[in-house]
């Protein structure tokens, strides 16, 4: 948290930011009213210098973060702006302000070495939180490292699937080992508040799902091959969810039933995204398409009964359902691990109950 990865300068008992007092901050901008927009959020706490798009005799060769507040949706100013950037290669952070976020528009700003993106016009809270300690994991726990490690995959997927590329196999073997090490070191506890502090919407709902699978899995004693088949599907669940438009992936109020019905195509989605690609397994497959399935036939997509649904998915169902209800979001309270495992208990029939109730340990003692 800000309090514990920040150094504060005991005269002014403000954060002591690496340059002087003041964070240095480049913003690049294509226009001028923009530039006073974002300059009266940041200054007097951040020292801000700022060029427009097309003008580069301003360039700063080593700030510590840049902003950019440029629009992506003109291949020209995409191509000026890859130009820009090239100046600013030893920058740490490059924070995008995006007028209106689209899977494409995302996958553009990663594409130019987006460390985080938010929505403009930005929220001072969003935009200080991100310069100060986002961008980057704080090196404190062995959670919050793999919590970061976790994101950037998720990033990195959900980018190849928006652009039709196939998501990074090779980099979910390489961080589960981490994530699985990190929770056996720290506890259950110490991971989920490092993803729900650090991460937002889709990635730490992706998150929380995988952390909790994998310590559900190490509470059971599960041999590490299994806990790795539990990571894995965890990881890939929700990938469908980079065909929903982001108004309705990120609608701060109850969808209506029109929006529903476009939710409830995302494991249909994650599927086709993962079906042709040979180092996805057919358990795998089966998970992203079937999470959201109950032991009654009321789920989706295919209204699935009994023993039709395999036991690691009737697991990530669990881990769904949890995760769900103890995520973190600017409109709602967090509820407590307590009030969300009895809801998990009223669905019976739903949910396997030998299965619920041994997700007791991991939902309140871990």
């Amino acid at each position: 948290m800000l309090e514990q990865n920040v150094e504060h300068c005991k005269k002014c008992k403000r954060p002591n930011l690496g340059i002087g007092n003041v964070m240095l901050v480049h913003l690049l901008a294509d226009s001028v009213t923009v530039v006073g927009s974002i300059r009266s959020i940041l200054e007097p706490q951040f020292k801000v210098h700022w060029s427009l798009l097309h003008d580069n005799s301003a360039d700063m060769m080593r700030p510590h973060a840049m902003i950019v507040a440029v629009e992506l949706h003109n291949v020209e100013k995409i191509e000026t702006l890859r130009e820009r950037l090239a100046s600013f290669d030893r920058s740490k952070k490059r924070i995008f302000l995006l007028p209106t976020k689209t899977h494409r528009s995302i996958a553009q700003a990663y594409a130019l070495g987006a460390t985080g993106i938010l929505s403009f016009p930005a929220d001072k809270q969003d935009l200080t939180g991100e310069l100060i300690d986002r961008s980057q994991p704080p090196a404190s726990s062995p959670s919050q490292a793999s919590a970061f490690a976790g994101a950037a995959l998720l990033k990195s997927m959900f980018s190849a699937a928006t652009s039709g590329q196939a998501p990074d196999v090779k980099g979910v073997e390489s961080t589960g080992p981490q994530i699985v090490d990190s929770i056996a070191a720290d506890g259950l506890s110490s991971w989920l508040d490092a993803v729900r502090n650090y991460h937002r919407g889709t990635y730490q709902h992706c998150l929380l799902v995988t952390g909790l699978a994998t310590d559900f899995g190490l509470s059971l004693g599960m041999n590490s091959s299994d806990v790795d088949r539990l990571y894995r599907v965890a990881m890939f669940h929700d990938i469908g969810k980079s065909r929903i438009p982001l108004k309705i992936l990120d609608k701060p109020s109850r969808l209506d039933s029109r929006e529903r019905q476009i939710i409830e195509t995302h494991p249909t989605a994650g599927f086709d995204i993962l079906s042709s690609n040979l180092h996805i397994s057919a358990e795998t497959l089966d998970a992203v398409q079937h999470h959201h399935e109950y032991l009654d036939g009321s789920g989706y997509p295919h209204g699935l009964m009994g023993r039709s649904i395999p036991d690691i998915v009737r697991m990530l169902t669990i881990a769904d359902v949890f995760a769900a209800l103890i995520e973190r979001r600017p409109y709602k309270e967090t509820m407590s691990r307590e009030c969300a495992y009895e809801i998990v208990c009223s669905m019976a029939g739903k949910l396997e109950l030998s299965l619920v109730k041994a997700f007791k340990a991991v939902a309140l003692h871990r």
